[in-house]
């Protein structure tokens, strides 16, 4: 078999983190297995209840049992978009693992080509989405803007969106990598820490 057919069927993992998500969940879990749940490679959806109020853990409970792919780790207390993030990342199993946010943050059809993407060529990678349409209000987009370039200076890490939430990487390094944020600084830890194990970054325009 050769090397890129072989890289083509990476088995991958994604990762969820979930905080106070009940209006949500449902929809996210039907719509990943939408996507990707007949794929063989399609290992786990690894959903980090991070210390939710609400019936988050309950739902995904129920789906769980009907679905032995879901996986629930639950925070007795929250701690943030960081250490969810983390906790998922080292529970994952799969040679690739993708994490995005509850709220459906882009359009999960693409799901497939992103892991199609990390998977090709002969060299591990990085596979990072960024947003072609931001509507999201001045504000948002202008603290945005100023953060990518305040990371961009401050580390020399030249990516278009740093905090977008989709992110695929190879499943040592979401177990290996030395994260310690349980903010929002976790997106930029990721991509320090891929750049530290040599890993190239590529850039996905994502709707």
């Amino acid at each position: 078999m050769a090397v890129d057919e072989a890289l083509e069927r990476l088995s991958f993992s994604i990762v969820v983190p979930l905080f106070n998500e009940e209006a949500n969940v449902r929809t996210l879990i039907r719509r990943i297995f939408d996507i990707v749940g007949t794929r063989s490679e399609f290992r786990e959806l690894v959903l980090v209840d991070d210390g939710s109020l609400d019936r988050t853990a309950e739902y995904v409970e129920a789906e769980a049992s009907e679905e032995p792919r879901i996986r629930l780790i639950r925070h007795e207390v929250n701690r943030g978009l960081g250490g969810a993030i983390r906790t998922g990342l080292r529970h994952a199993t799969g040679e690739l693992v993708l994490y995005t946010d509850a709220d459906l943050p882009f359009d999960f059809s693409h799901i497939p080509n992103l892991i199609s993407v990390a998977s090709g060529g002969r060299e591990a990678r990085v596979v990072i989405g960024y947003r072609l349409n931001r509507d999201e209000g001045m504000r948002r987009w202008l603290l945005s803007k100023f953060y990518n370039l305040l990371i961009s200076a401050l580390f020399s890490l030249r990516v278009r969106d740093v905090n977008f939430a989709c992110k695929v990487i190879p499943g040592g390094l979401a177990r290996q990598a030395m994260l310690e944020s349980e903010g929002s600084f976790i997106d930029a830890e990721i991509l320090l820490e891929a750049r530290r194990f040599g890993l190239d970054i590529e850039q996905y325009p994502l709707r």
